[in-house]
């Protein structure tokens, strides 16, 4: 896949964030779109949109990847509209910042539901008729947080490394298959994951959603087996746990984390709730 026009795109955690950026970049290119999330009603809107600016078919699913049955729920709205996905888009994602036993457990819980088990599941449902029909194209998007510890954020990083890994392998497993896979490792981008807490993240690092989609499907259409689409300081820094001792490392993030606050985060208004990656 060197082009978009004409192809089918599906997105996960499309309502807002990197996926809204993923979906209008895609469309612009002249894929047209699967977009899933929680929100049918945000989702139109923004199906809607897309329709007017673009001129491109922009289909619109609900589910809750983080239920069991959402990914199924997905695959049989796609079978009986007789759709064929061309390229996945696993971009649906959410995290817990805060100390591990200071905050709720459901939120670290879901975020590995999210993550890691309905990417699995998507990847598997959707993927299975790529490879059967040997062409297609899946981007994983991970997080820079995947390559190492993050205390203050344990558990969403622990759900990356997990996409790190799973993409890789499975990219190794499906070359020359026509089936290619990718994954995206952004830094912090301003998408509101830290939304009704009072965690931040540094406005002098973070990127902006669009810029981030852009890249990351450039490097997609290039052939590339990962992409970093953030500032190159970002990738930067993901080599210091590859020279590194990993303790000096997990203390290193720590320090850093603890300089955003993220050691004594608290919630403001509504609980957080996120269906996109922070980085």
């Amino acid at each position: 896949m060197h082009s978009y026009r004409g192809t089918t795109t599906l997105v996960t955690g499309a309502s807002k964030g990197l996926g809204r950026a993923y979906a209008h970049e895609l469309a612009r290119r002249g894929s047209h779109l699967v977009l899933v999330a929680r929100s049918h009603t945000t989702l139109e809107q923004i199906a809607a949109e897309i329709r007017a600016e673009y001129g491109v078919d922009a289909r619109v699913i609900a589910a809750d990847l983080s239920d069991p049955s959402g990914p199924a729920t997905v695959l049989d709205e796609l079978t009986g509209q007789r759709v064929t996905v061309d390229l996945l888009l696993n971009n649906a994602g959410m995290g817990s910042v805060g100390p591990f036993f200071s905050r709720p457990f459901e939120q670290s819980l879901e975020s590995v539901e999210v993550n890691v088990t309905g990417l699995m599941r998507m990847t598997r449902l959707i993927g299975a008729d790529m490879v059967e029909r040997g062409s297609g194209g899946i981007i994983n998007v991970g997080s820079t947080a995947a390559f190492q510890p993050m205390p203050y954020q344990a558990s969403y990083a622990a759900t990356k490394a997990f996409v790190l890994y799973f993409t890789e392998a499975l990219a190794e497993e499906l070359r020359g298959t026509g089936v290619r896979v990718m994954g995206a490792h952004p830094g912090a981008t301003d998408t509101g994951f830290f939304d009704n807490t009072t965690a931040v993240m540094d406005p002098r690092v973070t990127d902006r959603p669009e810029a981030v989609a852009a890249k990351t499907l450039d490097d997609f259409a290039r052939g590339k087996a990962a992409s970093y689409p953030g500032r190159r300081l970002h990738r930067v820094s993901s080599w210091a746990a590859r020279f590194l001792p990993r303790t000096a490392v997990t203390r290193g993030v720590a320090a850093m984390n603890r300089k955003l606050g993220h050691h004594e985060v608290q919630d403001v208004g509504a609980p957080a709730s996120s269906s996109e990656s922070p980085s």
